[in-house]
Protein backbone atom coordinates (compact mmCIF):
# COMPACT_ATOMS: atom_id res chain seq x y z
CA UNK A 1 0.00 0.00 0.00
CA UNK A 2 3.04 2.10 0.99
CA UNK A 3 4.13 2.07 -2.43
CA UNK A 4 0.99 2.83 -4.63
CA UNK A 5 0.69 6.08 -2.31
CA UNK A 6 4.29 6.88 -2.98
CA UNK A 7 3.55 6.01 -6.63
CA UNK A 8 0.61 8.32 -6.91
CA UNK A 9 2.43 10.68 -5.16
CA UNK A 10 5.34 10.87 -7.74
CA UNK A 11 2.73 11.35 -10.91
CA UNK A 12 0.99 13.70 -9.28
CA UNK A 13 4.46 15.81 -9.07
CA UNK A 14 6.16 17.81 -11.73
CA UNK A 15 8.42 15.29 -12.91
CA UNK A 16 9.25 14.94 -16.52
CA UNK A 17 11.24 13.60 -19.62
CA UNK A 18 13.08 14.22 -22.71
CA UNK A 19 13.34 12.44 -25.90
CA UNK A 20 13.88 8.96 -24.68
CA UNK A 21 13.60 6.99 -20.96
CA UNK A 22 16.88 7.85 -19.87
CA UNK A 23 19.20 6.15 -17.70
CA UNK A 24 16.59 5.16 -14.93
CA UNK A 25 16.65 1.20 -15.85
CA UNK A 26 21.01 1.49 -15.30
CA UNK A 27 21.05 0.92 -11.13
CA UNK A 28 23.34 3.74 -9.68
CA UNK A 29 24.22 3.45 -6.28
CA UNK A 30 22.13 6.42 -3.93
CA UNK A 31 23.79 10.27 -4.45
CA UNK A 32 25.60 8.82 -8.28
CA UNK A 33 25.89 11.24 -10.75
CA UNK A 34 25.87 11.38 -14.28
CA UNK A 35 26.01 13.73 -17.69
CA UNK A 36 25.05 12.41 -20.83
CA UNK A 37 25.25 13.43 -24.49
CA UNK A 38 22.49 12.05 -26.77
CA UNK A 39 22.41 11.90 -30.01
CA UNK A 40 18.45 12.43 -31.37
CA UNK A 41 16.89 11.25 -34.50
CA UNK A 42 13.56 11.73 -35.82
CA UNK A 43 12.38 9.41 -38.16
CA UNK A 44 8.98 10.70 -39.04
CA UNK A 45 6.49 13.45 -39.44
CA UNK A 46 9.11 15.94 -40.54
CA UNK A 47 12.18 14.33 -38.92
CA UNK A 48 15.09 15.90 -38.45
CA UNK A 49 18.62 15.35 -36.18
CA UNK A 50 19.64 16.97 -32.74
CA UNK A 51 21.45 16.58 -29.72
CA UNK A 52 20.90 16.89 -25.83
CA UNK A 53 22.40 16.83 -22.68
CA UNK A 54 20.93 14.80 -19.83
CA UNK A 55 21.96 15.18 -15.59
CA UNK A 56 20.55 12.49 -13.73
CA UNK A 57 20.86 11.90 -10.02
CA UNK A 58 20.34 8.89 -7.62
CA UNK A 59 18.26 10.65 -4.83
CA UNK A 60 17.46 7.48 -2.68
CA UNK A 61 17.20 3.98 -3.22
CA UNK A 62 14.03 4.39 -5.20
CA UNK A 63 13.85 8.10 -7.02
CA UNK A 64 15.69 8.97 -9.87
CA UNK A 65 16.08 12.44 -11.06
CA UNK A 66 16.99 13.54 -14.54
CA UNK A 67 17.25 17.06 -16.02
CA UNK A 68 18.18 18.44 -19.68
CA UNK A 69 17.17 20.47 -22.19
CA UNK A 70 17.91 19.64 -26.30
CA UNK A 71 17.97 21.24 -29.66
CA UNK A 72 17.28 19.58 -33.31
CA UNK A 73 16.80 20.73 -36.82
CA UNK A 74 13.72 20.20 -38.89
CA UNK A 75 10.66 21.25 -36.99
CA UNK A 76 11.39 20.79 -33.63
CA UNK A 77 14.38 23.23 -32.61
CA UNK A 78 14.64 22.85 -29.23
CA UNK A 79 13.29 21.26 -25.54
CA UNK A 80 13.88 21.68 -21.97
CA UNK A 81 13.02 18.88 -20.04
CA UNK A 82 12.86 17.68 -16.05
CA UNK A 83 11.64 13.84 -14.66
CA UNK A 84 11.54 11.58 -12.31
CA UNK A 85 11.88 7.20 -11.88
CA UNK A 86 10.06 5.84 -9.21
CA UNK A 87 11.20 1.66 -8.68
CA UNK A 88 7.94 -0.35 -7.45
CA UNK A 89 9.65 -3.43 -7.79
CA UNK A 90 14.24 -4.13 -7.94
CA UNK A 91 15.45 -6.20 -10.34
CA UNK A 92 16.05 -9.58 -8.30
CA UNK A 93 16.87 -13.08 -9.37
CA UNK A 94 13.69 -13.88 -12.02
CA UNK A 95 12.07 -10.53 -11.15
CA UNK A 96 12.85 -7.39 -13.40
CA UNK A 97 12.16 -4.14 -11.95
CA UNK A 98 8.75 -2.34 -12.81
CA UNK A 99 8.83 1.01 -12.63
CA UNK A 100 7.53 4.46 -13.18
CA UNK A 101 8.25 7.35 -14.65
CA UNK A 102 6.78 10.63 -14.64
CA UNK A 103 7.80 13.54 -17.06
CA UNK A 104 7.52 17.58 -17.60
CA UNK A 105 8.49 18.37 -21.49
CA UNK A 106 8.12 22.32 -22.93
CA UNK A 107 9.19 22.44 -26.67
CA UNK A 108 9.47 24.81 -29.60
CA UNK A 109 7.64 22.21 -32.55
CA UNK A 110 5.84 23.16 -35.69
CA UNK A 111 6.39 27.01 -34.61
CA UNK A 112 4.32 26.33 -31.80
CA UNK A 113 5.35 25.94 -27.87
CA UNK A 114 3.98 22.71 -26.74
CA UNK A 115 3.80 20.92 -22.88
CA UNK A 116 3.88 17.43 -22.55
CA UNK A 117 3.19 15.59 -19.18
CA UNK A 118 3.84 11.73 -19.96
CA UNK A 119 4.29 8.90 -17.65
CA UNK A 120 5.79 5.81 -18.69
CA UNK A 121 5.84 2.32 -17.18
CA UNK A 122 8.70 0.81 -17.68
CA UNK A 123 9.92 -2.91 -16.95
CA UNK A 124 13.54 -3.97 -17.54
CA UNK A 125 16.01 -6.81 -16.79
CA UNK A 126 19.81 -7.24 -16.79
CA UNK A 127 21.66 -10.07 -18.95
CA UNK A 128 25.47 -10.63 -19.73
CA UNK A 129 26.14 -10.08 -23.24
CA UNK A 130 29.55 -11.09 -24.22
CA UNK A 131 30.63 -10.50 -20.68
CA UNK A 132 29.47 -7.66 -19.58
CA UNK A 133 26.32 -6.78 -18.31
CA UNK A 134 24.15 -4.72 -19.76
CA UNK A 135 20.27 -3.45 -18.80
CA UNK A 136 17.61 -3.76 -21.76
CA UNK A 137 14.17 -2.27 -20.49
CA UNK A 138 11.16 -1.30 -22.53
CA UNK A 139 8.24 1.29 -21.49
CA UNK A 140 5.29 2.79 -22.67
CA UNK A 141 5.12 6.38 -22.21
CA UNK A 142 1.55 8.13 -22.33
CA UNK A 143 0.36 11.07 -21.56
CA UNK A 144 -1.06 14.78 -23.18
CA UNK A 145 0.67 17.17 -25.25
CA UNK A 146 -1.03 20.83 -24.69
CA UNK A 147 -0.45 23.18 -27.52
CA UNK A 148 -0.63 26.77 -26.21
CA UNK A 149 -1.00 28.78 -29.64
CA UNK A 150 -4.06 27.26 -29.99
CA UNK A 151 -4.96 26.47 -26.87
CA UNK A 152 -5.75 22.47 -27.77
CA UNK A 153 -4.60 19.15 -26.41
CA UNK A 154 -4.32 15.74 -27.21
CA UNK A 155 -3.10 12.48 -25.66
CA UNK A 156 -0.06 10.68 -26.82
CA UNK A 157 1.17 7.02 -26.78
CA UNK A 158 4.10 5.46 -27.82
CA UNK A 159 6.49 1.86 -27.23
CA UNK A 160 9.96 2.48 -26.47
CA UNK A 161 12.73 -0.48 -25.80
CA UNK A 162 16.30 0.36 -25.23
CA UNK A 163 19.62 -0.70 -23.67
CA UNK A 164 21.99 0.72 -20.93
CA UNK A 165 25.55 -0.29 -19.91
CA UNK A 166 29.37 0.12 -20.00
CA UNK A 167 30.80 0.39 -23.41
CA UNK A 168 32.68 -2.53 -24.11
CA UNK A 169 35.74 -1.43 -25.60
CA UNK A 170 38.78 -1.29 -24.06
CA UNK A 171 39.74 2.09 -22.47
CA UNK A 172 36.22 3.67 -22.16
CA UNK A 173 34.39 0.52 -19.62
CA UNK A 174 34.06 3.38 -16.71
CA UNK A 175 31.43 4.78 -19.49
CA UNK A 176 27.96 4.01 -19.89
CA UNK A 177 26.18 4.02 -23.03
CA UNK A 178 22.96 3.80 -24.04
CA UNK A 179 20.50 3.45 -27.32
CA UNK A 180 16.80 3.85 -27.17
CA UNK A 181 14.23 2.86 -30.48
CA UNK A 182 10.67 4.44 -29.85
CA UNK A 183 7.62 3.67 -32.24
CA UNK A 184 5.04 6.48 -32.65
CA UNK A 185 1.75 4.68 -32.02
CA UNK A 186 -1.09 7.78 -31.29
CA UNK A 187 0.19 11.49 -31.71
CA UNK A 188 3.62 10.97 -31.12
CA UNK A 189 6.63 10.03 -33.80
CA UNK A 190 9.15 6.74 -34.83
CA UNK A 191 12.80 7.97 -33.25
CA UNK A 192 16.12 7.03 -31.55
CA UNK A 193 18.59 7.95 -29.19
CA UNK A 194 22.34 7.25 -28.68
CA UNK A 195 24.19 8.38 -26.14
CA UNK A 196 27.15 8.22 -24.01
CA UNK A 197 27.16 8.92 -19.64
CA UNK A 198 29.74 10.67 -18.04
CA UNK A 199 30.39 9.98 -14.35
CA UNK A 200 30.30 12.78 -12.36
CA UNK A 201 30.55 11.55 -8.67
Amino acid sequence: MKKLVACAAMLMSAGAMAYGTGQSSFPMSTGKKLISTEFTGITSDDGGVGAQVRYTQKLNNLVTFDAGLGIGGGDRSQRLFVGADYELYPDYLNQPKISVRTSILRAEEFEATKTQFAIAPTLSKGFVFWGEEAFPYVSIPLGLNLNSENNTYDSMLSLNVGINGRLPIEGYRHLNGSLELQAGIQNSFTAFVAGINFPIQ
